[in-house]
């Protein structure tokens, strides 16, 4: 089974994004009305990210074709990729994303997932540095800054983190941040982050894994260790994690190492355990690799990861339910 990103992959992928990334139906919006003047059409309250059957999925394809064509400039999408970001961000268009976000009744939308991967996003066009990235990353820039000011605003406040496997996820959200914040060199809203994640977890012992539920594509437990591996210095997070997930290398909690169960990929809550998959393959293979070499821990990740690999990437393509999104998390689960 191949583990590792390839250039036949990465073309595989470029052809399922570039399928949905401009396909404006069928379409599910995360939409509020203030009223008769909010009905509208999705290409119309979204003029860039109207795709891909809802707006974080059409975000984060922006960034998975990106990612491709940066990791490989001789694609066969390569420029098919170029033409449709040339078209799509233009300053027009992000001002009608930033309109729709600045008013009153949205402050909250796509919070925190869809903010995450619009900042993974222009995160991504900063580190490529080609004059073509250079000028997407300066169109984007205005919606860039105005979620950054959200996630600014919003943490001090957060007195919880959230738990769940969904969109709603902050471990999740906290980790793709934090690389942006890092990578781009904006320090405050990298401590913000750290100290934040610090806030919420540094008393969680002894988890339990009570996962997955029945829609999840992440790892409420696996996530949050994701986080704070990133956060904390190698030693700090060793002693961190021991407390936290203490009897892995028993393989407890069990379900843990056990790919999640995918009854029906037409019924698009249910499809996310695809995603579970992925993305627990993903976060298993960055823990093993934070791990010194003999730590059974280690091998028993490893050995995981290969699992929920196997059961994730066959499954990527075939229904739209999916196939609309999983080719990130594949991406993710590839690269780590």
């Amino acid at each position: 089974m191949t583990t590792r990103l390839t250039p036949a992959i990465a073309s595989k992928f470029a052809a399922i994004a570039l399928s949905h990334l401009t396909r404006e139906y069928p379409n599910k919006l995360t939409h509020s009305l203030a009223g008769p003047q909010d009905v509208r059409s999705p290409r119309e309250l979204h003029p860039i990210f109207y795709g891909s059957y809802d707006w974080h999925s059409c975000v984060h394809g922006y960034w998975l074709l990106l990612r491709l064509l940066d990791r490989y400039p001789g694609l066969p999408q390569a420029q098919q990729i170029r033409d449709v970001v040339d078209k799509h961000f233009t300053e027009a268009n992000v001002a009608g994303e930033v309109a729709y976000l600045s008013l009153p009744h949205n402050r909250g939308f796509e919070r925190p997932y869809g903010w995450a991967w619009l900042l993974a996003l222009a995160g991504q066009l900063d580190g490529m540095r080609s004059p073509e990235a250079i000028r997407w990353g300066s169109t984007l820039a205005p919606l860039t800054h105005l979620v950054i000011e959200r996630f600014t605003e919003f943490l001090p406040k957060a007195t919880y983190p959230l738990r769940v496997g969904t969109h709603f996820n902050t471990a999740f959200a906290l980790a793709l941040t934090l690389d942006f914040a890092r990578n781009t060199g904006r320090t405050d809203l990298a401590t913000l982050i750290e100290e934040t994640a610090w806030r919420w977890h540094k008393r969680d012992v002894d988890c339990q894994a009570w996962e997955p539920s029945g829609d999840e594509f992440l790892s409420p437990s696996l996530m949050e260790a994701e986080l704070m591996r990133r956060v904390l210095p190698l030693d700090a997070f060793g002693i961190w994690f021991e407390r936290f997930l203490p009897r892995l290398a028993q393989r407890e909690p069990a379900t843990l190492f056990v790919p999640a169960t995918v009854t029906d990929r037409a019924d698009g809550k249910i499809a996310h355990l695809d995603g579970l998959n992925l993305s627990r393959a993903w976060c298993q293979r960055s823990l093993a690799a934070a791990l010194p070499d003999g730590d059974p821990r280690k091998f028993e990740l490893s050995q995981a990861a290969q699992a929920h690999l196997k059961a994730g990437l066959a499954h990527v393509a075939g229904d739209y339910m999916g196939e609309h999104w999983l080719a990130t998390f594949a991406l993710l689960a590839l690269e780590a």
